[in-house]
C-alpha cells in the first residue's frame, strides 16, 4: 500500500498556511497555561502526520511488496531511516514554534516597546525561514515514493541524500529557534508579570467600586446627602464597561492602568463617604465654637477704646499711633464673621459640605485677624508701662545678647572674622542710639522696644551664620 506524502499547501500539515493548528489563535491568559494548552492540542493534531509519515514504513510488506535482496533494500531502509529522522525533526520545529508563537502573543499583547515591536519583526522573519525549511522537506517527502517495489538502490540513496538534508535544514531552524527564544527571555518574564498582576487588579477594582457603593448607601441611610460622592462614583460606571469588556479590546498595559486608577478613586469615595457623618458633626461643632469665639471677640473690641485712651494721656503719639484703627476694624471683621457664620450655617443645612468649610476657614481667618489686632492694644501698654517703670532690664537683655555673640565669634580666633564683627560692633552702635531716645521730658518708649528688638535680630542672624559655618567645617 502506497502512503502519499501529504501536499505542502494541504490544511492536513501542520505548519502549513492553512493548516488549523497554525492558525489557531489561543487566549493568552497565563503564559504557562496558554503553552500547555497549546502543546496538548498540538500533540493530537501532528502525531496523525507523523504516523502517516512512518506507518506506511512499518507495515507495508504483509504480502504487498515483493521484497528483492541485496543493495537495494538496504538504501530503501536507510531512505526511510532518513524519512523518519525528517519526519521527527519537522514535529520538533512546529512544536517548538508554536510554543514561541505563544510567548510572542503574550508579549505583542502587553508591550508595546520598540524592544517588543523588534521581537515580533524578528519572529515573523524567522517564521518565514521556517515556512522555507518546512517547503523543502515536503517536496523531498512528495518526490520520493518508499514503498515502491520497483524503488532502485540509486534512487533510494538519493531519497535518502535529499531527505537528511531536508533533516539538516530543519536542524539549523530549529537551533535558530532556539536562540531566539533564549533571548526572548526579559521581555517574556515582563510581559507574564504584567499578566499576573492583571486579574487581581482589575478584581480589586470591582471590589472597590462595590465597597465605595456600600459606604454610600450606608451615609444616604442615615439621612445625609452625599450627591458629590454619587456623581464622582457614577462617573467610574464607563471604566467598569471597559474592564468588564477585558484586556483582549482594550489592551493588557491600558487595562492595568484603567484598574489601578478604578481603585484607588473607588477608595477614595468610600473613604468620604464613612467620613462624611464624622465630618457633619466636626461642622456642627466648628460652627458652634466660632460662634462662640466671634461673640467674645465682640467684647474684648469694645475694651481696645479704653486702653488707646490710656496711650494717647500716658505716651507720645508714636507710641500709639499705628493703633487708632483697631476698634473699627475690629468691630468690622467680627460683623463680616458673623455674616459667613449664618452663610455657613445654610450651607450645612443643604449639606453643601464644601461650602460649609470654606466659609468657616474664612470665618476662622477673620476671627485670628481680629484676636491679633485687639490683644496687640493691651500688649502694647503692658511693655510700654514695663519699659516706663525699668528700662534697664530690656538693655541689659540686649547687651547680653551681643557680647554672647562676640565671645562666640573670638572663640578659637585671635581677631573676629570681619563679617561678624561688622555686624556685631554696629548692634553696639545702634543700643546706645536706642538709650539715648529715652532722654528727655517725653521719651519714645516704643521706638526703643523696637530698636532693642532688631538689634537682637540682628546679633541672632549673625550667631546662626557662625554655628552654620564651624558646623559645616567639620
Amino acid at each position: 500500500m502506497t502512503a502519499t506524502p501529504p501536499q505542502p499547501n494541504s490544511p492536513s500539515v501542520p505548519g502549513a498556511p492553512g493548516h488549523p493548528a497554525r492558525q489557531a489563535s489561543f487566549p493568552v491568559r497565563s503564559a504557562r497555561g496558554a503553552r500547555l494548552a497549546v502543546r496538548d492540542t498540538l500533540a493530537l493534531v501532528a502525531l496523525p502526520l507523523v504516523a502517516a509519515l512512518v506507518l506506511p514504513a512499518a507495515f507495508a510488506g504483509g504480502g504487498t511488496r515483493r521484497w528483492f535482496g541485496g543493495r537495494a533494500e538496504s538504501q530503501r531502509a536507510e531512505a526511510q531511516a532518513a524519512k523518519d529522522a525528517a519526519a521527527a525533526a519537522f514535529y520538533e520545529l512546529d512544536t517548538a514554534q508554536r510554543d514561541l508563537r505563544i510567548s510572542i502573543e503574550t508579549i505583542a499583547a502587553v508591550d508595546a516597546s520598540p524592544a517588543a515591536r523588534r521581537a515580533i519583526t524578528d519572529f515573523e522573519a524567522l517564521g518565514r525561514r521556517i515556512d522555507e525549511v518546512s517547503h523543502q522537506y515536503i517536496q523531498a517527502v512528495d518526490a520520493h515514493d518508499l514503498d515502491r517495489d520497483d524503488l532502485e538502490a540509486s534512487a533510494a540513496a538519493h531519497a535518502r541524500t535529499e531527505l537528511t538534508k531536508a533533516k539538516d535544514e530543519l536542524d539549523n531552524a530549529k537551533r535558530e529557534l532556539d536562540r531566539f527564544t533564549d533571548g526572548l527571555g526579559p521581555l517574556l518574564g515582563k510581559a507574564e508579570t504584567q499578566l499576573a498582576r492583571l486579574a487581581p487588579a482589575v478584581e480589586r477594582a470591582r471590589q472597590g467600586l462595590l465597597s465605595a457603593s456600600n459606604a454610600l448607601d450606608a451615609v444616604r441611610g442615615s439621612g445625609l446627602q452625599a450627591d458629590d460622592l454619587a456623581a464622582r462614583l457614577a462617573a467610574l460606571a464607563p471604566e467598569l464597561t471597559k474592564l468588564n469588556q477585558g484586556a483582549g479590546q482594550h489592551g493588557v498595559p491600558q487595562t492595568l492602568e484603567r484598574a489601578e486608577r478604578v481603585a484607588r478613586e473607588a477608595e477614595a469615595v468610600r473613604v468620604e463617604a464613612e467620613r462624611l457623618p464624622e465630618k457633619a458633626a466636626e461642622i456642627d461643632h466648628r460652627l458652634v465654637s466660632l460662634r462662640t469665639r466671634a461673640q467674645a471677640l465682640t467684647t474684648r473690641a469694645g475694651q481696645v477704646e479704653p486702653v488707646l485712651s490710656e496711650l494717647r494721656r500716658r505716651f507720645t503719639v508714636a507710641c500709639w499711633q499705628d493703633l487708632q484703627g483697631v476698634p473699627d476694624q475690629a468691630g468690622e471683621n467680627v460683623r463680616q464673621a458673623e455674616l459667613k457664620l449664618k452663610e455657613a450655617q445654610a450651607a450645612r443645612d443643604e449639606q453643601r459640605w464644601p461650602d460649609a468649610t470654606a466659609l468657616l476657614s474664612t470665618v476662622r481667618a477673620l476671627l485670628n485677624s481680629t484676636d491679633e489686632s485687639v490683644s496687640a492694644a493691651g500688649d502694647r501698654l503692658r511693655q510700654l508701662n514695663a519699659v516706663q517703670k525699668d528700662p534697664q532690664q530690656e538693655i541689659d537683655r540686649t547687651r547680653f545678647a551681643i557680647r554672647d555673640a562676640q565671645r562666640l565669634a573670638m572663640a578659637g580666633r585671635n581677631t573676629p572674622d570681619p563679617r561678624h564683627a561688622r555686624p556685631l560692633d554696629d548692634s553696639v552702635a545702634r543700643l546706645e542710639r536706642a538709650i539715648g531716645t529715652l532722654e528727655g521730658r517725653h521719651p519714645d518708649y516704643w521706638h526703643f522696644l523696637t530698636e532693642t528688638e532688631a538689634v537682637r535680630q540682628t546679633v541672632a542672624r549673625v550667631v546662626a551664620q557662625i554655628r552654620e559655618e564651624r558646623g559645616g567645617a567639620h
